[in-house]
C-alpha cells in the first residue's frame, strides 16, 4: 500500500518509491519506515523493514466485503451479488500467513538483513476475478459477481476510497529476489486454491466463528442499489 500510486510499473521492487496520496494509512507505514531508517543510518538501530502484501489465514483476502468475519463467505453461499471493483481484472497478490512467517523468521536474527527492506509474499498471481472465483469454488457455488468501477464505490462509502484509489485498484505483483537471496530456500508452498480451502476450514470448525457483519451488509447492498438501480439483478440500468 505504500508504494507509489498511481504507479509507473505494475512489476514492485524494494526500490519503487514510497508515494501515496489516497490513503494516510499508507503514508503512515511512509513515515514510520522513514524514521526507522534514520534510526539505523545515525545511531545504528537494528532496523529490518518487511514488506507483505493482504496476508491471510483465517481471513478472507479481499478488497470489498469484511475482513474478519464470514460475510462475503455467507453472501455466496445465499447467491446474494458481491462487488468487484472496476473490471476486475487487475493483477493482484495474495500470500498465506504461513507462507509469511517462514520467510519472516529466516530475516530475524539475520545481521546482514539490517538497513534493508524486503517483500515476503507469494509468487502466485492471479486477477481479482479469480479471487473471488476461487472462494466461491470453494464453497461450491457460483460467484454472482457485479463490477462496479472503484471511483463509484469510493463515492459511495468514503471509507473505502483509501484502500481502493490508493490501493488494490492498481495492478500489484512483487519481486521477491531480494528475500530469496537473504533467506536461502525460502519460497511460498501454499497455492491459494488449497490456503482458502484452510480459511474455510477454520470457520466450519465452530459456528461461533461464522460471524456475519450486517453493516458490511447493508453497505454493500446500499452501493448495489445506488449503482444499479432497483433489483440488484447484476445489470446496470
Amino acid at each position: 500500500s505504500a508504494y507509489q500510486k498511481p504507479p509507473t510499473n505494475y512489476r514492485i521492487t524494494e526500490s519503487t518509491p514510497l508515494h501515496n496520496p489516497y490513503w494516510e494509512y499508507a503514508r503512515n507505514k511512509i513515515a514510520c519506515e522513514e524514521r526507522l531508517m534514520q534510526a539505523y543510518r545515525t545511531t545504528g538501530f537494528p532496523a529490518t523493514i518487511v514488506r507483505p502484501s493482504l496476508t491471510y489465514d483465517p481471513n478472507f483476502p479481499i478488497a470489498i466485503g469484511g475482513w474478519g468475519c464470514y460475510t462475503l463467505a455467507d453472501r455466496l453461499k445465499r447467491g446474494r451479488p458481491i462487488i468487484v471493483h472496476g473490471d476486475g481484472t487487475s493483477l493482484w497478490v495474495v500470500t498465506h500467513a504461513e507462507d509469511f512467517g517462514r520467510g519472516l523468521l529466516g530475516l530475524m536474527g539475520n545481521e546482514q538483513a539490517l538497513g534493508h527492506a524486503f517483500h515476503i509474499t507469494s509468487d502466485e498471481v492471479q486477477t481479482w476475478n479469480q479471487i473471488y472465483q476461487t472462494i466461491a469454488g470453494a464453497l461450491g457455488v457460483e460467484a454472482r459477481i457485479v463490477h462496479i468501477p472503484s471511483d463509484f464505490i469510493a463515492q459511495a462509502a468514503p471509507q473505502l476510497s483509501g484502500s481502493l484509489l490508493g490501493d488494490k485498484t492498481w495492478s500489484a505483483v512483487f519481486d521477491n529476489t531480494k528475500i530469496k537471496t537473504f533467506v536461502p530456500g525460502y519460497q511460498a508452498t501454499i497455492p491459494f486454491r488449497e490456503g482458502i480451502r484452510r480459511t474455510l476450514a477454520w470457520f466450519e470448525e465452530d459456528k461461533q466463528r461464522q460471524r456475519i457483519d450486517e453493516s458490511v451488509n447493508a453497505e454493500m447492498d446500499r452501493i448495489l442499489e445506488q449503482y444499479l438501480g432497483d433489483g440488484q439483478d447484476g445489470r446496470r440500468k
